[in-house]
């Protein structure tokens, strides 16, 4: 097809969004429909659409949209915007990542032009700019445009991040109907989407082991569609409604995913708060132990202390937690099991102990540096990492955010850590999925005199929320109180519980 025939095909069409108001909410039984529904068929791509990736397409999509971006928003702006589009050989992909990263002087007039494309655009090439800019700048007036264009499977993923900032709760409902579909949650989706509130709380209470096991992903996604904080501030308490809350806030921390997603829940800081302040009410058994445990471990080290917390907020929560479970109605809850008992059963008492003696027994060492070598539930299979505490704040979680910290084997027994005057390289994490994927956080560790230093960082380009990655200074430390630190946490092998033990 050529360019003018494309022109003429494209102005003959309705609008995409036009298209989706036009489509049934439910399907023929009534039922919501699951994961959408289809796009109407557009003109194919013009020869070599897909030839320019990477900068060469961001020079070319800067070129095309930069004029029209600080220019009046009019019908023939908006018009001149969908032929260069249909004509730029950049594919769809890479078109919307050059329009996140293209500077805006003019927010107002993007927004305005951002406007007229998903409400006015005659193909994905054209609306996905759109939603793009309306990713960067929009506002509530735009929650019910983003409604409608997320029911369309092309455009859904787009739509969804656009309105995660605004309509946090739609945005995880439109999530989990695109991608859930086993029996263990697709049931959850299915109350959230007609409504059964009565079912959605049933299935919170009543399936812990499936929801235990989730992804961070959509154990944030769950807890934004359900409204958790609005459950937990219920009377009366149920306490399975607490535990339930809990399992999906240590989801939400767990180190399996591209990025933290608990930093990504907006009311993490509420539904933690909440959580603890009622945390009484939950039985003493040795599966709430763990799941309170687990919280305090992330409150402690993990990605969960990097919240907005209020001053002192996170600790007294943590001084909450500890003298819940260290108070002898807990007691049993910490016992050693028999010898006879399952491994498994033994290895997560051990784990206990180890844990709540760490965390509420043993003071924190003083000084820049430390090493709190901790893990979650071995339970849900987390690893055990050697966690790099500077200034009180987590160094992993705060720098790279794709995975978990080193495991104290290469830290610590192999003495990765430790500083000479040859500089050497660590590695301090490695992204979840590997480090051929999605990069690694490595450090150069040298002593110089009374000092040793970290410096020469390397990390990927951007963190997990998109944003470019800062340019990390060199760390400085005392060496004398650097080599008391590592020595410290060598000596302390509570952590390599039997059943480790022998893996290893």
């Amino acid at each position: 097809m050529s360019a003018q025939e494309e022109r003429r095909a494209l102005t003959s069409r309705p609008s995409l969004y036009a298209y989706a108001l036009g489509l049934p909410a439910a399907g023929p039984d009534g039922r919501p429909r699951t994961g959408g529904y289809p796009p109407p068929e557009e003109p194919s791509p013009p020869p070599g659409a897909e030839r320019l990736r990477g900068r060469k397409a961001f020079a070319a999509v800067r070129s095309a949209l930069g004029p029209l971006l600080s220019g009046p928003c009019t019908r023939a702006a908006v018009e001149a915007v969908e032929r260069r589009l249909a004509e730029l050989p950049v594919p769809v992909g890479a078109l919307v990542g050059a329009v996140l990263s293209l500077p805006l002087d003019d927010e107002s007039t993007a927004r305005a032009l951002g406007r007229r494309l998903v409400r006015t655009g005659r193909d994905s090439r054209s609306v996905s700019v759109g939603l793009a800019l309306m990713r960067r700048l929009g506002e509530p007036e735009d929650v019910p445009v983003l409604r409608t264009l997320s029911r369309l499977r092309n455009l859904s993923g787009l739509a969804v991040t656009a309105l995660e900032p605004l309509d946090p709760q739609t945005a995880a409902l439109r999530w989990l109907d695109d991608r859930i579909r086993g029996p263990e949650l697709r049931p959850l989706v299915d109350a959230l989407l007609t409504g059964a509130v009565a079912d959605v709380r049933a299935f919170l209470v009543g399936r812990s082991g499936d929801v235990r096991l989730v992804g961070p992903s959509p154990a944030r996604r769950i807890a934004e569609a359900v409204g958790l904080v609005g459950l937990l501030r219920t009377e009366p308490v149920d306490p399975r409604l607490l535990a339930q809350a809990g399992r999906l806030l240590v989801r939400m921390a767990s180190p399996r995913d591209y990025q933290a997603e608990i930093l990504c829940y907006g009311e993490a800081v509420e539904a933690c708060d909440a959580l603890v302040r009622r945390a009484s009410a939950l039985p003493p058994t040795v599966d709430h132990a763990a799941v309170l445990l687990s919280l305090a471990v992330d409150l402690h080290s993990g990605p969960t202390r990097l919240l907005p917390w209020r001053d002192g907020q996170c600790e007294q929560l943590l001084d909450a937690l500890g003298a819940l479970l260290t108070s002898p109605a807990w007691e049993g809850a910490f016992a050693e099991p028999g010898q006879d008992a399952p491994s498994a059963v033994r290895q997560r008492a051990a784990w206990l102990r180890y844990t709540s003696g760490l965390l509420f027994r043993t003071p924190g060492p003083p000084g820049r540096l430390r090493i709190a070598v901790l893990s979650r539930d071995p339970a849900d299979a987390e690893p055990v990492e050697a966690r790099v505490l500077v200034d009180g704040a987590p160094l992993v979680p705060a720098l790279f955010g794709r995975g978990a910290a080193g495991a104290p084997e290469y830290l610590l027994d192999r003495r990765a850590l430790w500083a000479t005057e040859e500089p050497h390289e660590v590695k301090l994490a490695e992204a979840w999925c590997s480090e051929g994927c999605c990069g690694a956080l490595r450090v150069t560790v040298v002593r110089e005199g009374d000092e040793v230093v970290w410096r020469d960082w390397q990390h990927p380009a951007r963190l997990p929320s998109g944003d470019p990655a800062p340019v990390l200074p060199a760390y400085r430390f005392d060496a004398a109180a650097y080599d008391a630190e590592l020595a410290r946490a060598s000596t302390s092998d509570g952590w390599s519980w039997p059943a480790r033990t022998a893996a290893g």
